[in-house]
């Protein structure tokens, strides 16, 4: 089948790639996104769920807080809340500084697979 998918080599990952990249099965990560309202990837005009970087560290920060650090459902979702309401309390600056971060690394991605 070919070399298995390394994390960062493209833009978009299916959901097969992702079960090989997190060691997960589809179904596993099917239900996450039940689950959790935060995990939600794009999907492709065939339906396809289309994974990119930042879905799959997320899937392996749950990954890790599930597996290795024994928190519940439950709790993974208390914390990924105050997360989000943390962050919606950060200060214009900071958040232009966030984005232009994750903006830099989008830009290395797209320049990475250019000719």
């Amino acid at each position: 089948m070919g070399t298995e998918p390394r994390l960062g080599s493209k833009v978009f990952y299916k959901i097969g790639e992702v079960s090989q990249l997190t060691k997960l099965p589809a179904y596993v990560l099917r239900f996450w996104e039940s689950e959790f309202s935060f995990l939600k990837p794009k999907k492709s005009r065939g339906n396809q769920r289309l994974y990119v970087q930042r879905d799959i560290e997320t899937v392996l920060e749950i990954k890790r807080m599930l597996y290795e650090e024994g928190h519940t459902l439950e709790g993974v979702k208390r914390y990924w809340a105050r997360r989000g309401r943390a962050a919606a309390k950060l200060p214009p600056r900071e958040v232009a500084k966030k984005l232009r971060g994750d903006l830099q690394a989008i830009l290395k991605i797209i320049e990475s697979h250019s000719p």
